[in-house]
């Protein structure tokens, strides 16, 4: 079931590539240092956000700080960019086996380097991402957001912060 999920994700990444109307899509909600983030995202990686985007506003999501957390969630795999046979690797593992892809991606020197590469980025680069949106002016909502959109939200929690949450996973975990 996840694995399907994943594998359509990876064909799709072979064959996308934002076009500039849908550029523009992100253009509208990005002030132009998160455009500037944006942009040095893989290409597979924005349209992956960008659909995000269209599966919110297509709900009537106009909330700002989501908008944005969809479209920077991933900004931080930037850090350290991961080759397709990475990618291929993390879905896989992750299939058999979770828990080593926590165990062998926790932070530790050399973070871009070496066979954990692939699992560091997987654990970390929604800190990473994180830092890199603030640092290009997101609000601490739209960072808390990206921060923690791998993480288990609470259930049945009325925070705004929580509520917000629950609606970026389920578009990525949709798109």
């Amino acid at each position: 079931m996840r694995l399907c999920y994943r594998a359509r994700q990876f064909w799709q990444a072979l064959a996308t590539c934002p076009n500039p109307g849908e550029l523009d899509k992100a253009q509208a909600v990005l002030s132009p240092s998160q455009a500037v983030l944006f942009g040095g995202m893989q290409p597979s990686e924005q349209a992956h956000a960008l659909s995000m985007l269209e599966a919110l506003q297509a709900q009537g999501e106009t909330e700002p700080d989501l908008l944005v957390a969809a479209l920077l969630h991933d900004a931080g795999k930037q850090r350290c960019p991961l080759r397709l046979w990475e990618r291929v690797v993390i879905v896989l593992v992750q299939a058999v086996s979770p828990s080593l892809i926590r165990r062998w991606g926790h932070p530790v020197a050399g973070g871009c380097r070496g066979w954990r590469k692939p699992f560091r980025v997987a654990v970390q680069h929604a800190e990473w991402g994180a830092a890199l949106a603030l640092e290009a002016g997101v609000s601490p909502l739209a960072a808390a957001l990206i921060r923690r959109h791998q993480q288990p939200a609470p259930a049945g929690s009325a925070l705004r912060e929580d509520i917000l949450l629950c609606k970026l996973q389920a578009v990525d975990n949709n798109s």
